[in-house]
């Protein structure tokens, strides 16, 4: 399928790193103009100078505020791709209220907050728009130490499914994207251990983790008129590991 973007004004929090940087890259290659979201100024800097036509916006999704004032700006927007997110694996006797706190705050409440800032936009304009958010398997399967990655992971799963019901009459589709671990910078090191590595893969029926580029051709096509009529999914990108 040739997926083009044209016209379109496509926003991705987490856009300067890991997953959010492909899907970043990705669009504008498919003609997007890419607002790209990330509260880290030097790696948007370092994006720019690689994709000079990308428009770095610096903002910090874990206050409401702020991020609101901040993210209308850069309005009009025609899709959004959240990926802004962080992970905390540990036991659940090591959580403590500031873990939870920093997880809910950029996993749950950012996406909310600018989810809302953007479909008011939309609305206001009577506008169609795609919107997708990076969940995780964790999401729909117990992984061993992610118990509060996977309740904010739970919550983006049911804000997902939700905002495509109240949105739909609109012409706003919503969906999401679960992948497994992901090749990353950060996931490398993450699954560098080869106990916790080899039992992992072991659960994958494709033997193999996901490559930044499996996670973004899921995004790119949900976003995409080719998938007009699918809203409300949480698509697995996880090589069979939900599936067995």
């Amino acid at each position: 399928m040739d997926i083009r973007f044209e016209n379109k004004r496509i926003m991705v929090t987490g856009a300067a790193s890991g997953i959010g940087k492909g899907i970043a890259v990705r669009l504008v290659q498919n003609g997007a103009t890419v607002i790209a979201v990330d509260k880290n100024q030097d790696n948007l800097n370092y994006l720019v100078s690689e994709q000079s036509s990308i428009i770095a916006a610096a903002i910090d999704l874990s206050d409401w505020t702020s991020s609101h004032d901040a993210v209308k700006q850069y309005f009009p927007v025609d899709m959004l791709v959240n990926c802004a997110g962080v992970v905390e694996v540990l036991p659940v006797t090591n959580v403590t209220e500031e873990t939870y706190q920093k997880l809910f705050d950029v996993n749950v409440k950012g996406t909310i907050s600018i989810t809302q800032a953007v479909v008011t936009d939309l609305l206001s304009r009577n506008a169609q728009g795609s919107i997708v958010t990076i969940s995780s398997q964790a999401s729909k399967a117990g992984l061993l130490n992610h118990t509060i990655y996977s309740a904010s992971k739970g919550a983006l799963d049911s804000f997902t499914r939700s905002l495509a019901l109240e949105l739909g009459p609109k012409n706003i589709r919503v969906n999401c994207v679960n992948p497994t671990a992901v090749m990353t910078p950060l996931g490398k090191r993450a699954w560098s251990d080869s106990s916790a590595r080899y039992a992992m893969l072991a659960k994958i029926p494709l033997q193999r983790f996901a490559e930044v580029d499996d996670v973004v051709n899921a995004v790119v096509f949900l976003l995409s008129d080719q998938a007009s009529m699918i809203t409300g999914h949480c698509l697995p990108v996880d090589g069979g590991f939900l599936s067995c």
